[in-house]
């Protein structure tokens, strides 16, 4: 079965909005495009591909916008060659490399785990939170910015149960922010 792993930047009061964190630069674009390489397959809920697929998709031109700098190429090829799988109640067709998840989401996910492969990648804040109080997140990832936001989207605001996580990696950048790498703790029963 290949894990399914949640990635997001946050900052160090958990806002999750893509802006509220220091912006990118070439260190974090290396970390995330390698990121994005060890996925099989991304798991978009519809507001974030719809977000991703603005941002990252490669125009009908064949080439890069002149206002992505050189370091962001690499992230923008490996996160528009990936397959995607989209949850979405309201649309009814997706391209950019995707496929539509219908009918329950439970069942629908643990069919793509089960599906071959080293790992599925999800991101976003609505979806991870319907599959973390479903048990079904095998990692955390959170990229932790040096900035308090004071408001903002928080990372899984709502959740039902408490998660209790072990630390496996952390990497530290230059910039500040902090990678932590967390799998859900064992049960002590």
């Amino acid at each position: 079965m290949r894990p399914l792993r949640y990635s997001i930047n946050t900052t160090l009061d958990g806002c999750c909005h893509h802006e509220a964190g220091i912006p990118p630069n070439e260190e974090s674009m290396s970390y995330w495009t390698a990121e994005m390489e060890r996925a099989d397959a991304l798991l978009f809920g519809r507001v974030t591909y719809e977000m991703m697929e603005s941002a990252w998709r490669k125009p009908a031109t064949g080439g890069w916008p002149g206002w992505m700098e050189e370091w962001e190429i690499p992230f923008a090829e490996a996160i528009d060659r990936a397959k995607k799988h989209v949850v979405s109640s309201t649309l009814t067709e997706v391209d950019w490399n995707a496929e539509l998840v219908t009918g329950d989401l439970e069942q629908a996910v643990r069919r793509l785990k089960q599906e071959p492969g080293g790992g599925l990648w999800v991101g976003g804040v609505t979806l991870p939170l319907a599959l973390a109080d479903l048990g079904l997140i095998d990692e955390y990832e959170f990229v932790v910015q040096p900035v308090l936001a004071g408001r903002g989207p928080t990372l899984l605001a709502g959740l039902r149960e408490r998660i209790q996580l072990e630390l496996v990696d952390r990497q530290e950048f230059r910039s500040g922010a902090i990678a932590l790498r967390y799998r859900p703790a064992e049960s002590a029963d």
